[in-house]
């Protein structure tokens, strides 16, 4: 690219994706190996990459994992996981593998129902009006469902109208719920596209104007709540037991806990929300958001020690996920795991990664409460620093016990490692 940079390209979108990663190349200076890497898309067509979203140049791969042993109401699952953070599908697998008795993990979905709303402002008197909203909710309601018929015949549809009025320093605003049962869809396109529907309405009963038309991330009506009984003996006695219940109230009281204790629910929950090609950002928002729903942010799980002194652990969280629509039925990867992991419906699903947020907490907490959180991350952090080092076969094994039982686990030193291990002939050894 002759002149100065610029990163205002005209119609970029409308070029092919060759020509758009040429400009790219020329603007940040790739060489042939790293367009190379960006031409290669893996399992993902190039026309599907491009048909997702926009301005396509390439592909990332990250790994796709199974997290084993999960048994979940009674039903065993192979988990797929796709994450970049060591130690989680096995922290998840060896959780599961002491949930197994009793029938494993418990969960159930409070339904599929999904909140839009709908933002009206210039009312003097939003009080009143939002008594006439609420008259004529049957009205509102059959306006919604004849958005989607396909949705209403599949069982779904507009449920239900609430509304609030939200105070601000702009002056009082009416804000109108859209109940919609989405039934196997995450539910972003139908819902926005009734609250889209319905605005004119609204405004015409109200005499106010319609502002914004979006679905709410707050899946408050479409939670997931898991349980399990984890016998003392199976993790080391009452110590353990007591130990995760005091590492659980240290993050009941304390938000800066609270976000890293969530941050570990997360972890399982985002792991097969990528997998299966979720909305993970929506989910997340969601998480978030209902841990504050008291006024301060809050552990989304609570452990408990029952009255034979084993341990309980429950979740509630919203799961606003879906096996039908978007992304999910385009990826091919999330097509195939999906089917790895057998689900039936969009509420089976929600189970599932409910299940999967509960047992990767109960593992993070136990680490934190016995061993330490560090002694895994380090060892597999110790072992991708041997493979980036040149390590490979048995020089990797190697290279990791050195620099763990030395506690010096660093590039340098497995660079040092490696090129003196290679000399002796370890590398060599199977």
């Amino acid at each position: 690219m002759s002149g100065t940079k610029t990163s205002r390209i005209p119609e970029f979108y409308k070029r092919s994706i060759e020509e758009r990663l040429k400009i790219v190349a020329d603007f940040a200076g790739l060489t042939e190996d790293e367009v190379k890497l960006l031409k290669n898309f893996g399992n993902l067509d190039p026309k599907i990459a491009d048909s997702m979203i926009e301005n396509v140049i390439g592909a990332m791969s990250y790994p796709l994992a199974v997290a084993v042993n999960f048994l979940i109401n009674g039903k065993d699952y192979l988990v797929p996981m796709v994450i970049e953070e060591a130690s989680v599908v096995a922290a998840a697998s060896n959780a599961a593998r002491v949930m197994r008795r009793n029938g494993g993990i418990r969960s159930i979905t409070t339904g599929s129902l999904m909140i839009g709303q709908i933002q009206v402002v210039g009312l003097s008197d939003p009080w009143y009006k939002r008594m006439l909203v609420l008259e004529h909710k049957d009205e509102i309601l059959s306006k919604a469902n004849e958005v989607d018929p396909a949705l209403v015949k599949a069982g779904g549809g507009a449920r239900d109208v609430e509304a609030r009025v939200v105070e601000h320093s702009t002056g009082p605003m009416l804000i109108v719920h859209l109940i919609v049962d989405v039934k196997d869809a995450m539910g972003a396109n139908a819902v926005n596209t009734m609250a889209e529907k319905v605005s004119p309405l609204i405004e015409r009963i109200t005499g106010g104007r319609v502002l914004l038309r979006i679905i709410s991330n707050l899946a408050d009506k479409r939670l997931v709540r898991s349980y399990v009984k984890v016998y003392k003996e199976d993790i080391g006695g009452e110590e353990v037991v007591d130990g995760i219940v005091s590492a659980w109230a240290f993050a009941a009281a304390d938000p800066y806990r609270a976000a890293t204790h969530n941050k570990g629910i997360m972890n399982g929950v985002i792991a097969v929300a990528l997998a299966t090609a979720q909305d993970h950002r929506a989910i997340e928002a969601g998480a978030h958001a209902y841990a504050a729903r008291n006024g301060r942010y809050e552990p989304l799980s609570r452990w408990e020690k029952d009255s034979d002194g084993n341990l309980v652990g429950s979740l509630e969280m919203p799961m606003a996920v879906g096996t039908i629509g978007g992304a999910t039925k385009v990826h091919p990867v999330a097509k195939v795991a999906l089917k790895i992991l057998g689900v039936k419906s969009a509420n089976e699903l929600a189970e599932v990664m409910g299940a999967v947020g509960l047992a990767q907490n109960f593992a993070a907490l136990r680490a934190l409460a016995t061993e330490g959180i560090q002694r895994g991350h380090m060892r597999l952090h110790a072992r991708n620093l041997a493979i980036m080092a040149g390590a490979s076969g048995d020089l990797v094994d190697k290279v990791v016990e050195i620099m763990v039982s030395e506690g010096k686990i660093n590039f340098a030193y497995a660079q040092e490692l490696v090129e003196k291990l290679s000399k002796e002939g370890v590398a060599d050894k199977k």
